[in-house]
């Protein structure tokens, strides 16, 4: 299998594929470019070069960083290889960048290639159907996503992940449930669809998943409109017919200019008749059937006769 580089390095040289490359030269790619093995350990032995991994170096002597590390890793993994998991997320814009994570890459199943400090390899028998058209060679959005999601321990964390890309605008719904099809054993798959469905209808955080299923799912009330636009902003849910909105947020506002927002939102809304009820992370995670009682009884200001169930014995839902 033909290197990711060849085509660079056949047309613009050496020096430009390292100098793109952050300063990180592959043994193979000197190799392509006519070097010798004397050529090689020259500056090496002279320490004005420093190895980064097994046949993979870095030619200067100053700290490595994070671009450098991406790069070094997927050269050492070989032609056969692509960023996955969060690196591969990272790159593709669908979460942000943390430079204290290892580097992530997948390569076919049946190669086998030794640890490194700060690489995390998996193996996977479908990793060319999973590739991305772009170079260096990474993972499709979709399949970085559920790489992401196979990884989480909680169903929590894979709903907070699947909300965030879908967030960022480069990956849609539709995309990560084609990409589900394909993956069978995935974790959380079953799960997954349902919450997959509720992001795709204008769910943007784990919160306003949340808010859904244990506050209005669970006591039977009536679903709200996700992302209503107004007034040059979004509201998160807004109850139609009811003059209602539900604003969810699980950071505290401790910027003047923050709350000023807030409270300013609140008060248009008043100026159209809509009441706003405002809920943080603890109390939809936490109290959720409290909060389910305070929302049906606003509901049934205007609409007395509405009916709720409770979601257990003990749910003060009535």
């Amino acid at each position: 299998m033909n290197w990711w580089w060849e085509r660079q390095l056949a047309d613009q040289g050496l020096e430009v594929v390292i100098h793109e490359q952050d300063r990180i030269v592959a043994r193979a790619q000197l190799f392509a470019a006519g070097w010798s093995e004397a050529q090689i350990r020259r500056p090496l032995r002279a320490r004005r070069w420093q190895v980064v991994h097994p046949g993979v170096y870095a030619t200067h002597t100053g700290p490595i960083g994070y671009d450098g590390r991406l790069l070094a890793g997927l050269l050492y993994a070989g032609p056969e290889a692509a960023w996955s998991h969060d690196t591969a997320a990272e790159q593709l814009g669908l979460i942000k960048v943390d430079g204290n994570r290892p580097v992530h890459v997948t390569i076919p199943e049946r190669r086998r290639i030794a640890r490194q400090p700060q690489l995390v390899v998996h193996r996977d028998i479908w990793w060319a159907d999973r590739l991305a058209t772009v170079v260096p060679p990474r993972r499709t959005a979709a399949h970085a996503v559920l790489d992401l999601v196979d990884s989480s321990r909680t169903l929590d964390h894979a709903a907070a992940l699947v909300a965030e890309a879908c967030q960022s605008g480069r990956i849609t719904a539709a995309d990560l449930l084609t990409a589900l099809d394909e993956r069978p054993r995935l974790r959380h798959r079953r799960a997954l669809r349902p919450i997959i469905a509720d992001v795709a209808a204008g769910s943007h955080s784990l919160l306003e998943l949340r808010y859904q299923r244990d506050v209005e799912r669970r006591h039977r009330l009536p679903t709200g409109v996700r992302q209503r636009a107004v007034d040059g902003e979004y509201t998160d849910v807004h109850y139609d017919g009811f003059g209602l909105n539900v604003e969810l947020d699980g950071r505290l506002h401790l910027v003047p200019r923050q709350r000023w927002r807030d409270l300013d939102r609140d008060n248009r809304a008043t100026l159209r008749a809509e009441a706003t009820l405002r809920y943080g992370y603890f109390d939809i995670t936490s109290r959720p059937c409290a909060a389910a009682v305070q929302v049906l009884q606003a509901l049934r200001h205007r609409h007395p006769a509405l009916k709720a169930r409770p979601c257990g014995p003990s749910c003060p839902v009535r």
